[in-house]
């Protein structure tokens, strides 16, 4: 654990207060865009990697379009949340906690971010029969890649400042 930071974690530890000696709002209370797009990158990251890997291998096996992006989808979850559990492992929760912050923060940002990205490729011409090796595949992909992050951004930035989503994880930071 990032023992610079137990104090401030700490349940038994009174809260900051600013320089009137009131409470100062938590840490999350005023998301930034910067802090919002940041998190989105993260799980942007997982979601990537995990569709490309799950239309490679749909590819690779001749899978139809349907179980292909079953797949994939089901492969950006898991990766996403995989990237998440590793660092709150490495902040020194447990694996079943580390688990449980990895789901609560990031279920909302990924489900999002796969309805967007997978339907701007479903409603793409041409992109759903296009191979690994066509241009139509990897630009419909990035293009969706693209407006899911436009798209989540926000999400997350509303749930960051109500102490939800990664607000969780950087608890644990």
């Amino acid at each position: 654990m990032n023992h610079s930071h137990d104090a401030f974690h700490r349940s038994d530890q009174p809260p900051h207060t600013a320089r009137s000696g009131t409470p100062a709002q938590p840490a999350h209370a005023g998301a930034s865009w910067g802090t919002a797009a940041k998190a989105t990158a993260h799980c942007l990251t997982g979601c990537a990697f995990g569709e490309i890997l799950g239309m490679v291998i749909g590819t690779a096996l001749r899978w139809g379009n349907i179980p292909t992006m079953a797949l994939a989808i089901t492969l950006a979850f898991v990766f996403s949340y995989a990237t998440t559990l590793l660092a709150v492992v490495r902040a020194g929760l447990t694996f079943t906690a580390a688990l449980k912050v990895a789901l609560v923060a990031d279920s909302v940002s990924i489900a999002v971010m796969e309805l967007v990205d997978n339907t701007i490729i479903a409603l793409t011409p041409g992109a759903m029969d296009a191979h690994l090796t066509d241009g139509l595949f990897w630009g419909a992909l990035m293009g969706g890649f693209a407006v899911a992050f436009l798209i989540t951004t926000p999400v997350n930035k509303w749930m960051i400042s109500r102490g939800k989503g990664h607000a969780v994880v950087h608890a644990h930071h």
